[in-house]
């Protein structure tokens, strides 16, 4: 289960130091390292995004907490929170 933060955090510093921005395509994990790379994708629809993960959580059960342009690109963002599947593809340079 995913879920997804925006607006309401933008500014605030994320658990790698930098400073979350919800245009970006980013998400906080519980145990990946900063910076990997994960393709996260809608079992239930075509298309994946590709999100570089930067802060740490989320709790309640779900596995990811994706920002609101990822959570745009897959369709989550009325839905609030929705099942995926995550691939790690790499790290960020």
């Amino acid at each position: 289960m995913a879920s997804w933060y925006g607006a309401k955090y933008r500014g605030r510093k994320t658990a790698s130091g930098e400073r979350f921005d919800p245009s970006d395509l980013t998400a906080a994990h519980p145990v990946l390292p900063m910076g990997t790379l994960v393709e996260v994708s809608r079992p239930e629809r075509r298309g994946a995004v590709v999100v570089r993960v930067n802060d740490r959580g989320p709790g309640g059960g779900r596995i990811v907490d994706l920002s609101e342009a990822a959570a745009r690109r897959l369709g989550l963002v009325n839905e609030g929170t929705g099942l995926v599947s995550l691939r790690v593809i790499g790290f960020a340079e």
